[in-house]
């Protein structure tokens, strides 16, 4: 399995990784075992030193016998023709160094020497700790311990990784509401949190895509029901004003066509172009000719995308023509630093309760029939671009009466007066 193959790599990583150790400091032990720092090369000056040519017998006996108490050692004294001289310790005498060097010694360490009239000096010294041996020990065990002990700390990571893996799985079989927990502040607590981030945010389009598929349906039915019985009805009996019907229907089927797909295009978050320098007073200007509207304010230039900024003046004043009443005004201006666009009418209003759901998608306030015109995505619309220019929108009634949808876009540049 997937989780069994990481564990045992993540592992094996760390027993490679302490076994390098291990044979690197082995290797050291073993090199500088036998590194003496050139004592070796002067222990022939250093016996002759202490055994000198013109010593008695008896004097280098006596001399044989302080080195052995002194460093708790055998020593022996051979001629150059490997004979038993005189010795001291174990190797007192012929015989005794006979059977000693005939054992194996272990724990003794062997020093040679040789002296100036040919012969050699042996000298063996308790050792009961082989420094080399028993420091790979020391290794090799010190190793065994970080293995045991990493073992609960790599499958502590590797579980973590598994319920990840598992969150993750589950969420891809269409459980768009799972998420995975997040345990501490390391690599893996932030890709799952990151991971929820994501989920999160693809949970809201895709409830966004079905919530608009669900209601374009719905409002798709009314026009082409109309614009079938229309069209039945003109081959039975052609006439204008069918004819006019059909052409009416079909109008309001591409306009709400239109509306579905900008809409779905502004919840995807694809990357829209906001980089062009907007002179809202004439897109105002031309908007509010076409209703008949007044137009009143200052040339204010923002940041943004042209075709939307006018899209949002464009919803807001049908929406002020068709539902609210004469006269409509337009008004431009800015204020601490933000572009204001505001569109007010005379009409009734919307109750308090309403203008919080007014800019929610396909949302009508009562009173407000199909035939009016309009299926609530005109102010959806201009909340999202706002949205998107760094700005919002929002409703709010006039103190004379009547009511006023307001739009707050960053200023790009100050304001220049009005020519």
């Amino acid at each position: 399995m997937i989780r069994s193959r990481l564990y045992v790599k993540m592992y094996l990583t760390v027993l490679c990784g302490l076994m390098l150790v291990v044979l690197s400091l082995g290797t050291y032990a073993m090199l500088a075992d036998d590194d003496d720092h050139g004592f070796s090369g002067k222990l022939d000056r250093f016996a002759s030193a202490l055994l000198t040519s013109d010593m008695t017998l008896q004097q280098r006996q006596d001399m044989l016998e302080r080195i052995a108490r002194g460093l708790n050692a055998d020593v022996a004294v051979f001629d150059r023709s490997e004979n038993f001289v005189q010795g001291a310790g174990a190797l007192s005498s012929r015989s005794a160094a006979e059977v000693f060097l005939a054992q194996h010694h272990r724990h003794k360490r062997e020093f040679e020497a040789s002296l100036p009239d040919g012969g050699r000096v042996l000298v063996y010294i308790d050792s009961h700790f082989d420094k080399s041996r028993d420091l790979l020990i020391v290794i090799f065990i010190v190793a065994i311990a970080i293995g045991i002990a990493s073992l609960p700390a790599v499958r502590y990571l590797t579980r973590r990784l598994e319920d990840l893996r598992r969150g993750v799985e589950h969420w891809g079989e269409g459980a768009l509401s799972s998420r995975v927990e997040v345990c501490g502040h390391d690599e893996v607590a932030l890709v799952a949190k990151s991971f929820n981030m994501a989920a999160d945010r693809v949970e809201q389009l895709i409830n966004s895509q079905k919530s608009l598929l669900a209601n374009a349906s719905h409002e798709l039915r009314s026009p082409l029901a109309r614009l079938r019985m229309a069209a039945e009805m003109f081959e039975a009996s052609p006439s204008d004003s069918l004819r006019q019907e059909i052409v009416r229907n079909l109008s309001e089927l591409d306009e709400l066509v239109d509306e579905i797909l900008l809409k779905s295009r502004l919840d995807s978050d694809q990357k829209l172009e906001l980089d062009q320098l907007v002179d809202l007073l004439p897109l105002a200007a031309e908007e509010a000719a076409a209703v008949g509207a007044e137009v009143d304010g200052e040339a204010l230039t923002v940041m943004g995308n042209e075709r939307l900024l006018r899209r949002v003046i464009r919803n807001l004043v049908q929406n002020a023509s068709r539902h609210g009443k004469p006269p409509v005004t337009v008004y431009v201006n800015a204020q601490a630093g933000n572009a204001r666009i505001a569109v007010c009418d005379q009409g009734d209003g919307i109750g308090p309760d309403e203008a919080a759901r007014v800019f929610e998608p396909f949302y009508r306030p009562d009173g407000r029939s199909e035939s009016a015109g309009g299926w609530g995505l005109g102010l959806a619309l201009v909340a999202e671009i706002a949205r998107l220019h760094g700005g919002k929108a929002w409703y709010s009634p006039l103190d004379a009466g009547g009511a006023c949808f307001t739009v707050e876009i960053p200023l790009t540049r100050p304001a220049r007066p009005a020519r």
